[in-house]
């Protein structure tokens, strides 16, 4: 059959190449739930005819709230089948954000998870001028008033009219926008960005061979609303694959003993804390294994892609049988690799999964790219640790000489943003390169190099610039540090306010018998602070004397979604830190 060249046609793609094997599985009242392709089918088709019915046309804008679940997907693809947009909304964001997207995008249908999910929108509602109608998915509470999207299914299947949809269906083409995708944005409001059909696919095909051919299962857990985890599970569409749904975050380890995934995706943030888990894993050992995890461990994290010595493998095999083995087995025991985004990982995590035979590949890209410039792949020179491998084929990709910004040209490419066309031509050139904002150098063997944001760097009072995102990557290496923002423009040096992984402070303290009652306690300790200063004093080694940390404060406070200091995607808001941190920045100046 021929390759899908809208993202609805992974449908009968799907159907046509793996018919027997389950495309969704996802706990439905305590036990797992397999839906095959003819149910997905049904169900995609019956929302389609459903949004006919009720009068929806071609360029309709339909919000989704939902976390991450089966039917997410089939209201994903039953709106792109009548050729309106999908709209998905991050079920955590703010209520400012809510309101300006919902309006921005002038959402005709509003589908939502649940009560709790509506309570944060519901007064919003007599806002929206051109809001239609409002479902959920999931309903408690009858007397709520909302149709469900059962009910919308059942009313698709009385009003079969397959000859329209047919029609609809073929009216698409590559070009059209398929979603609007609103930027998390560390800054300002939300942007539109209008990715079509082709965007996504270019990305899609772009990572095919990414995946080992054995592979036929993955874990999905990042949210749906982001164009990574959604580019993803299109690619587990077309390849074949089972996909998982974790219950939650705090079930993912949990779930994958059931699922058994050779591969997923993750952010650096949760890779950190499975580390993590590990380490303190070891710390509960005595006698000879805990020194035996501890020696495997260290053996790990000086692993090196390029190739090791017969000594290094004859350890290796030696920590595989003794540890390896059983940290996989903790993940299922058949997970093979990682693809992580959104932010740069650690070396040494990379390293040390990939030693352990979880091996880690990382991608780069943006919301506007759809979101894939660059990514590891199993090619010559796909992967080089502190890299984020080979541009994607078909994407042209360049460092531009004198400020080192990344730009890219390619089919990948946004449309724009939505009813913003100044925006658009700031981002996209004359000639079609699309700016990321993004530092980088290009290795000599063709890897792309991640080293900062134009937007993030500062100049010291002493005229030296800073690229502060690398000294962050460097210092939060330390399992000592969670978070770091590094600061000091227009001062006379650098300075960085700390988040202590508290847990393994936690676990320090107590092993050197310092007993703290509360957190403002733990980061105020006298021998706590000592231990954070060898930290920095070690990282500081090798660095120019613009870029060393000069003076730290650790603080008792950690950066969340929910308290405003992370983007739903995890990373850190520049802007809103320095605010809430303000006391303590003018204190580091003194």
């Amino acid at each position: 059959m021929d390759k899908p060249t809208r993202l609805f046609d992974l449908l009968p793609y799907r159907k046509a190449t793996k018919p027997d094997r389950a495309v969704w599985v996802a706990k439905q009242q305590g036990q797992w739930k397999r839906i095959f392709i003819d149910e997905y089918i049904e169900m995609v088709d019956a929302i389609s005819y459903a949004l006919l019915h009720k009068g929806i046309v071609k360029g309709d804008s339909v919000a989704l709230i939902s976390s991450d679940r089966p039917e997410w997907n089939c209201v994903d693809l039953g709106t792109q089948q009548t050729g309106a947009v999908l709209v998905p909304i991050y079920p955590t964001i703010s209520e400012e954000d809510y309101r300006y997207i919902l309006n921005d995008c002038k959402v005709r249908y509003l589908v939502v998870e649940n009560e709790a999910l509506l309570r944060k929108v519901q007064h919003l509602l007599p806002e929206l001028t051109t809001l239609k109608e409002v479902c959920l998915i999931d309903r408690k509470e009858p007397s709520v008033g909302y149709a469900t999207l059962a009910d919308w299914m059942e009313e698709g299947r009385r009003e079969v009219d397959k000859a329209r949809l047919d029609e609809l269906k073929n009216s698409v083409v590559p070009r059209d926008v398929a979603t609007m995708i609103y930027t998390s944005g560390t800054t300002g409001f939300p942007k539109g960005v209008m990715l079509c059909h082709e965007n996504v696919l270019t990305c899609l095909y772009g990572v095919q061979g990414t995946p080992k051919a054995h592979f036929s299962r993955a874990m999905s857990f990042l949210p749906l609303c982001h164009v990574y985890e959604r580019m993803m599970n299109y690619l587990y569409q077309y390849m074949g694959y089972e996909t998982w749904y974790a219950e939650s975050i705090a079930k993912v380890a949990e779930n994958m003993k059931d699922a058994r995934p050779h591969m997923m995706t993750a952010v650096p943030r949760f890779i950190e804390k499975m580390y993590d888990g590990i380490y303190r894993k070891g710390e509960t050992l005595k006698g000879m294994k805990r020194r035996v995890f501890f020696w495997s461990l260290r053996l790990a994290v000086r692993y090196d892609l390029d190739g090791t010595t017969w000594w290094y493998r004859l350890r290796r095999q030696v920590a595989d049988r003794l540890v390896y083995r059983q940290i996989r087995d903790t993940f299922g025991g058949c997970l093979e690799m990682f693809v992580s985004g959104g932010s740069a990982i650690q070396p040494r995590l990379a390293r040390f999964f990939t030693c352990v035979g979880m091996d880690i590949y990382e991608g780069y890209g943006l919301t506007e790219t759809a979101p894939v410039i660059a990514v590891s792949s199993s090619a010559p020179h796909g992967r080089k640790l502190g890299t984020v491998g080979l541009p994607l084929p078909g994407v042209e990709v360049r460092v531009l000489e004198g400020t080192n910004e990344i730009v890219c040209r390619g089919p990948n490419v946004m449309l724009g943003y939505y009813g913003q066309p100044e925006l658009t031509k700031e981002a996209i050139d004359e000639e079609g390169w699309f700016h990321t904002g993004d530092t980088g150098a290009f290795e000599p063997e063709g890897q792309l190099r991640i080293t900062g944001r134009t937007k993030t760097m500062f100049k010291t009072s002493m005229g030296k610039w800073v690229n502060p995102e690398v000294l962050e990557d460097r210092f939060k290496e330390s399992p000592f540090i969670l978070d770091m923002v590094v600061v000091g423009d227009n001062q006379k040096f650098a300075a960085a306010l700390i988040v202590p992984d508290f847990q393994f402070l936690k676990d320090w303290q107590e092993r050197h018998r310092i007993t703290c009652d509360t957190r403002d306690e733990m980061v105020n300790d006298k021998k706590t602070l000592e231990r954070y200063a060898r930290v920095i004093e070690k990282y500081n080694k090798g660095l120019g004397s613009a870029e060393q940390i000069r003076r730290f404060k650790v603080i008792n406070d950690e950066w969340t979604i929910a308290n405003g200091c992370l983007t739903p995607t995890m990373k850190v808001k520049r802007a809103v830190i320095k605010q809430r941190c303000k006391g303590y920045i003018d204190e580091l100046f003194k």
